[in-house]
């Protein structure tokens, strides 16, 4: 039996992947978007092309709007949580906005979910700089990377929270209150805190979704700007296999609601952002590419890479697309798609 879902953000990089999939399967969906980010409307265009207009709702909103959204969560069993401010830089230069779409607009999300009287399934697409910088950590330098010493397979979720940066601070509240909804009001949701997520439709900008972006700027033959030494690591998650989370969570709802689960590539799909990253990226496009370098940017970690155990005993659910496999059809979907950008 179909569900019903409501995906806000649906027309961003990770919704418009996930509509395309609950649509290809039959499931009923309603995008809530505000179409702010310059992919939204192209990726809308592919959905209508892909399934005809008719085949989902879209209703054109804000979730700091909180009478539209609670009118818009009213039929929904499933409601996943992708709208909001993206990028770290962004929360700094202006931290009010941040707020505001980030921490107020989870807590309308939260609150219109609540108020439906329908109980549905909430996921919410947190993030690991919940985590802050992890100070406490301590980090060796290899030649190409740096590493946790003792952490070998990453940082799990029992970490100490510590929010940097207003855009930590902001999600990092989301993150707080989708949790304790659980707790207080019995909410059936369940927090991702999510690593570098990369795939096709991603319109990754310099300040967010920089796999993406490296790609699309080797091959619109863009400028990059390298921040730091280059060596900082991150896990990245393929966003097929970012999906598969979600189906699992919605699936398993009996053993995951109420839980935070990270969910990243873990210690087998890591890899540094230019020293290791650089290079392959050098081979996929034949050339050798040059590079600007700047200071490092606030909130900006030396290391950061999930363990994610949880997932994979309590859900059942682990990476399948490895680094080399997910870069090469990013790569490929950007060469056939350079018109979009």
């Amino acid at each position: 039996m179909s569900k019903n879902y409501l995906i806000t953000g649906g027309a961003g990089f990770i919704g418009s992947n996930y509509v395309h999939r609950l649509l290809k399967r039959g499931e009923k969906v309603t995008i809530y978007d505000n179409f702010a980010r310059a992919g939204a409307p192209r990726n809308l265009d592919w959905l209508k092309q892909e399934f005809g207009e008719a085949a989902f709702d879209v209703i054109v909103g804000d979730v700091r709007d909180a009478d539209r959204i609670a009118e818009a969560a009213k039929g929904a069993d499933v409601i996943v949580h992708l709208a909001g401010q993206v990028a770290v830089t962004t929360s700094v230069i202006n931290p009010r906005d941040d707020f505001e779409s980030n921490a107020l607009g989870t807590f309308n999300v939260l609150e219109a979910a609540r108020l439906s009287e329908r109980n549905p399934i909430f996921i919410y697409a947190s993030t690991n700089k919940v985590y802050g910088g992890m100070e406490d950590v301590e980090l060796f330098e290899e030649p190409t990377r740096w590493r946790y010493k003792d952490l070998v397979n990453g940082c799990p979720e029992t970490q100490p929270l510590d929010f940097h940066s207003p855009y930590g601070c902001s999600k990092g509240t989301g993150d707080q209150y989708v949790r304790d909804y659980a707790r207080m009001y019995g909410l059936q949701s369940i927090v991702f805190r999510q690593s570098c997520i990369y795939g096709p439709r991603q319109f990754g900008i310099e300040d967010q979704g920089w796999v993406a972006w490296f790609i699309i700027a080797a091959v619109m033959r863009r400028g990059i700007t390298i921040y730091g030494d280059g060596k900082q690591v991150r896990d990245i998650l393929y966003v097929d296999d970012l999906l598969n989370g979600y189906d699992l969570a919605i699936e398993k709802i009996n053993v995951s609601a109420g839980q935070v689960y990270n969910m990243g590539g873990g210690p087998d799909n890591v890899m540094s952002i230019w020293a290791e990253f650089g290079p392959r990226l050098e081979r996929l496009i034949g050339e050798s590419i040059e590079v600007a370098r700047g200071d490092w940017r606030p909130g900006d970690q030396r290391v950061f890479y999930a363990d994610i155990a949880k997932a994979e005993k309590e859900l059942g659910w682990r990476p399948k697309i490895n680094v080399e496999e997910g870069v090469q059809k990013l790569f490929e979907w950007v060469k056939e798609n350079q018109k979009l950008f």
